[in-house]
């Protein structure tokens, strides 16, 4: 049965080890900073964390440069304490999901020490070579105007080797059975420590055969039901959430056409376009791109975000609709990011406290599981002043205390934000939370309420014709259950009218506030959107 599957109605916390919060003072963030925090956690009503790499690392990527896929980088603690968080997260109710790192290791890995030493080393295959430079070396950059190629001269081994991401990251060839198996030794063993399913990081780049002639070889999605069948087989309930920025048509191919892929794929079609209704009030493309993500195996959900801890990505807009959004929310050149991006926080993005709600109550209400990214709940704000992605990996403001009460360490991983608008001194966890408010007491009663409402996890949608382009509205049935849910674009009130036949009740109970929509004489319902407003009501047949 759906209700059995718990992702569906799951609300997921994106956090960076290193940058939340500090338990040995050191500067950097580790297991026991966070068990420290659970608390928090579980009092604001999430019930799953996404942890970044934690693993060993020369963190030349923000820890994404694996050394070794079994332990925890001595900066974070120990496995020890990794199974201590584990243990205390369970206790609250609060599953865990790890970021599954397979596509590349960190070229200080032991595997491709030995990969590059020797072209009779048993580990050889386990990367990609060439002895020649191939045509395409130079071609399919993920970090364009940073990443110079995708296939570079190793200076001892004399061969290229193949790496979509920085030089330092060479690619596993996933086409070899011994590495496909040494990736279930991985997921197995975490998986035997209790976590609840793996972020699988760049699922494209682990399905390809790299190509040496520039031909496109087809994508291996054979291996990625067979990673679900691992899964699935050393824990029934667990769950692949794939990172996969693709276009709608190809989205299936990664679920499964039996629903036999990944579990949850982030929507980044979905994604884009919210960000280009924030910027127009026009929320016709948004509508287009719901409808065009709507049909995937009813096993499978969408994971719905507004912001990560990359940039937010743009390159599925077209140039005309990617240039309004930078020009809304990013106008300035050190805002934006490997010419498709916009490298800011949410609320400094976004730029008042009314869109920032409408943003968030629109991500919790569309038609999958919500992922929040550390520090949004307060509106942290963003570093431009750090290279490239840096800029929303700031430390985790949590007091006015010296270093934000993150550390009382002299030196940090990052810096704290200290000055203006978005400083730690004022922008805190411990102001907001006796701040009634507050957008933490906020996100907290919204967080409540999507866990309320299963209907957006469980049940089908319909989009309701408003008459507006600035409003959308969307409808829910599960059971017996009918879930209506409008959100207003334009920076000006609007009042909407709703007939019965579209309620299908005389009576709408709003689920955020004490008041309630009857009918008129003429039958109708007439519901008035403020500036950047929004309503969520609950069909009453009582």
């Amino acid at each position: 049965m759906l209700e059995e599957l718990w992702y569906k109605n799951a609300v997921i916390y994106s956090l960076d080890l290193e940058t939340f919060m500090d338990g040995n003072d050191d500067g950097v963030g580790d297991f026991e900073g966070l068990c420290n925090r659970l608390d928090y956690l579980h009092a604001l009503g999430l019930d799953t964390i996404w942890l970044a790499p934690f693993q060993p690392t020369p963190n030349r990527d923000n820890g994404y440069d694996i050394s070794d896929f079994y332990g925890v980088d001595p900066r974070h603690g120990s496995s020890g304490d990794f199974v201590d968080f584990i243990h205390k997260a369970r206790k609250l109710g609060i599953k865990v999901i790890i970021d599954l790192v397979v596509n590349h290791t960190s070229d200080q890995h032991r595997w491709f020490k030995e990969a590059s030493s020797s072209k009779d080393n048993p580990k050889r295959d386990w990367y990609v070579w060439s002895d020649k430079r191939p045509k395409n070396w130079n071609k399919g950059m993920v970090f364009p105007g940073v990443q110079k190629a995708t296939w570079t001269k190793h200076k001892d081994s004399k061969s290229y080797y193949f790496h979509r991401f920085y030089d330092f990251q060479p690619d596993l060839n996933t086409d070899n059975p011994e590495v496909r198996e040494e990736i279930n030794r991985i997921m197995g063993y975490w998986l035997e420590l209790g976590i609840a399913g793996f972020r699988v990081d760049a699922v494209p780049f682990i399905l390809e055969s790299p190509s040496l002639d520039g031909k496109e070889i087809p994508l291996h999605f054979e291996y990625l039901k067979a990673m679900r069948s691992f899964l699935q087989w050393r824990r029934g309930d667990a769950v692949l959430l794939g990172e996969a920025n693709v276009l709608p048509k190809e989205s299936k191919k990664y679920f499964g056409e039996d629903g036999d892929g990944i579990h949850l794929m982030f929507n980044f079609f979905v994604n884009q376009y919210t960000f280009y209704a924030l910027a127009t009030s026009d929320s016709t493309p948004l509508i287009k791109a719901l409808e065009a993500t709507r049909e995937i195996p009813q096993m499978s959900q969408w994971a719905h975000f507004l912001r990560n801890h990359d940039e937010l990505d743009l390159g599925r807009l077209t140039d005309e609709e990617r240039q309004k959004v930078f020009e809304r929310f990013g106008p300035e050149k050190e805002m934006q990011l490997y010419d498709r991006g916009i490298r800011r926080r949410l609320s400094p993005m976004l730029g008042n406290r009314a869109q920032t709600e409408l943003a968030y109550s629109l991500m919790f209400s569309l038609p999958g599981t919500p992922v929040i990214r550390y520090g949004d709940e307060i509106g942290m704000g963003d570093d431009l002043s750090l290279p490239e992605r840096e800029a929303v990996r700031t430390p985790m403001q949590w007091s006015s205390e010296s270093q934000g009460g993150f550390s009382k360490a002299s030196h940090l991983v990052n810096p704290v934000i200290k000055e203006g608008y978005y400083a730690y001194d004022h922008m805190n966890v411990e102001n907001q939370r006796r701040d009634p408010s507050s957008l933490l007491n906020w996100m907290t009663s919204l967080i409540r309420l999507r866990k309320e409402c299963p209907e957006i996890g469980y049940g089908n949608w319909e989009i309701m014709e408003t008459g507006y382009k600035q409003i959308l509205g969307m409808k829910y049935t599960w059971k017996s259950r009918v879930l209506l849910i409008w959100h207003n674009f334009e920076e000006k009130s609007l009042e909407l009218v709703v007939p019965e036949e579209q309620a299908r009740t005389g009576r709408l109970v709003d689920l955020m506030n004490n008041i309630e929509s009857v009918l008129d004489e003429k039958g109708r319902h007439t519901i008035t959107l403020e500036a950047y407003g929004y309503r969520w009501f609950r069909a009453c047949t009582g």
